[in-house]
């Protein structure tokens, strides 16, 4: 932000009309950038990025079938438009995971995620953390649910 305003800057002020009236359009030029970025802690335009973190063991330490399923989880999220899928944290030894999307609302690729993990056989002790918020908010709202034995 800081080299395009000065950018814009030295090209007003290289266009000539004096130094005096050069400055003083670069001044108000750049006092407008800097308000027409509005304040970074006023979220009242600003989307918020939503999480969906699913936790889960995993009943084989072949990880194969899972990245197959993960390629139709993944396809499902783009093509409702709901969010994205963010990857995941495998245990070497097969044992447990953690997945995560992000989107503008966690509800909605809630809604895309739960059948895929209600049809697979693969996971167990599927534990979902819905958060209403950004990741540094330590006031958000999260909701768990929990599907499978």
């Amino acid at each position: 932000m800081a080299a395009l305003i000065y950018v814009w800057v030295m090209g007003v002020y290289s266009r000539g009309g004096g130094c005096a009236r050069g400055w003083r359009i670069a001044l108000l030029g750049t006092m407008a950038l800097l308000t027409s970025c509005g304040d970074p802690g006023d979220k009242g335009n600003v989307v918020t990025e939503q999480a969906v973190i699913v936790r889960f063991d995993h009943v084989s330490p072949d990880w194969a079938p899972f990245f197959e399923w993960e390629e139709k989880l993944e396809s499902a999220i783009a093509t409702a438009g709901v969010g994205e899928y963010d990857g995941n944290e495998l245990a070497v030894d097969g044992s447990d995971g953690t997945l995560f999307m992000y989107g503008p609302d966690a509800d909605k690729l809630f809604a895309v995620v739960k059948p895929h993990l209600e049809s697979t056989t693969l996971l167990k002790k599927i534990e979902v953390t819905l958060r209403y918020g950004e990741a540094d908010d330590v006031e958000v709202r999260e909701t768990t649910v929990r599907l499978g034995t």
